[in-house]
């Protein structure tokens, strides 16, 4: 199964998924980083979701994957997903959070693909995103 087909249609041919890891807390975006790594995917960190926000638009490709905490000081994590898929709709997105539980999506104006709550097993990370990627 080539990595197109097995990372769903979002992925360019011949090169792995991007994923973005937005967390404001360097240890917990690590931590993501190394939970990802068994796949080989393309992981590109940030502390601060106006960095993310203003690489995202000059990104090509742009990711495939954004994963994002949501209480982040100058810009929650839901904001961050509505700007980006207002340039990639098709973006695939999973909220993580400590603070929040999954409800915080019910009356969001953006759509998110899954929601992992905070503390989370790496392996969880892992199958999350192979499962968002793969849909």
């Amino acid at each position: 199964m080539s990595q197109q087909e097995k990372h769903g249609s979002g992925a360019v041919k011949n090169r792995p998924p991007l994923i973005y890891i937005v967390d404001d807390e360097p240890l917990l975006s690590d931590l993501a980083e190394a939970s990802l790594y068994p796949d080989g995917y393309q992981v590109v960190q940030f502390q601060d979701p106006e960095l993310a926000l203003k690489s995202f638009l000059q990104a090509q490709p742009k990711p495939d994957l954004l994963l994002t905490d949501y209480a982040m000081g100058k810009m929650n994590g839901l904001e961050l997903i509505q700007k980006c898929k207002e340039i990639k709709p098709d973006l695939r997105a999973v909220l993580i959070s400590g603070t929040a539980g999954a409800d915080i999506l019910l009356n969001s104006p953006v759509k998110v693909d899954r929601f992992l709550g905070k503390p989370y097993q790496p392996a969880t990370l892992l199958e999350l995103a192979r499962s968002v990627l793969a849909s």
